[in-house]
């Protein structure tokens, strides 16, 4: 149906009631999350470096496609083969990114073959990092905000944890083999919205040593703190809903776990995956 299309496209989906509510304060938390940390950390960033705008996305990803396909058949024979893995996850980046369109004010907007690809790469990913004890900065750079993309159009609590959690994991790749004020500083981000803020705070300290004066400590120090703000926030949300979804299962669901019709996710781009 028309409709079905439309609603794919979409990024947020806001509408009326309670559920409606808790989706504008999760996805509020995590878009200031997004927002600040390509504002402080990458400084200027240009959108069209990783996403392609223009309006015919199938055929700017059909040569990742391809590409992932040959290294598919070598995959085969050498499942193993770490930098094989590597290139997949790279194909398949590039193939969710050639589907994802920026509106002029910078908004991205998910197909729901970008996200497939996404989530394809993140399969490929966690494959890759059994496979190496020095995994690629260079790629764990690209897939730390990509996993947080997904976490922002995640379908449940526990969903969106997990891919949370894999950002600030590759990002922490990145900031232990190129430490730096905007690799620290990202990390000190994702960290925070992980809930782990003893890590995260030791990050924005080592991210503060590289600061190049008074006043870019002040900065760090005021997005920081509005960021382990925002994370609090996000986390008791988490932990009220997570609450609430045991006790209407009469406490014998499993704790974090929010069924599908109750999450805070439902209604959004994710929803038409599987379709």
């Amino acid at each position: 149906m028309a409709k079905g299309k439309d609603e794919h496209r979409m990024l947020f989906d806001l509408r009326g009631g309670r559920r409606g509510q808790l989706v504008k304060v999760v996805y509020a938390l995590l878009a200031v999350l997004m927002g600040l940390s390509l504002f402080l950390v990458i400084g200027g960033f240009n959108l069209a470096e990783l996403f392609n705008s223009g309006t015919s996305t199938g055929d700017a990803a059909k040569p990742y496609e391809e590409q992932a396909e040959r290294i598919e058949v070598k995959l085969k024979k050498d499942p193993e083969d770490p930098d094989l893995l590597l290139s997949l996850t790279r194909a398949q980046l590039g193939a969710g990114n050639a589907q994802v369109t920026v509106e002029p004010g910078g908004q991205k907007v998910f197909s729901v073959e970008a996200i497939q690809e996404y989530q394809a790469a993140n399969q490929t990913w966690s494959e890759y990092l059994k496979t190496t004890d020095k995994p690629n900065a260079g790629l764990a750079g690209l897939m730390s905000p990509t996993l947080l993309s997904l976490a922002e159009l995640s379908r449940s609590y526990p969903e969106a944890d997990s891919n949370i959690k894999a950002a600030a994991e590759a990002q922490q790749i990145v900031a232990e083999q190129r430490p730096s004020l905007n690799s620290l500083t990202t990390l000190a981000f994702y960290t925070y919205f992980t809930g782990d803020f003893a890590a995260a705070e030791k990050a924005e300290k080592e991210a503060k040593k590289l600061a190049s004066g008074k006043s870019q400590v002040q900065e760090i120090d005021k997005q920081l703190s509005e960021a382990e703000k925002n994370a609090r926030r996000y986390v008791a949300a988490k932990e009220k809903a997570e609450k609430e979804a045991k006790a209407a299962s009469g406490g014998n669901g499993k704790p974090g776990t929010i069924e599908p019709g109750e999450n805070p996710f439902s209604g959004t781009v994710g929803s038409g995956l599987g379709e």
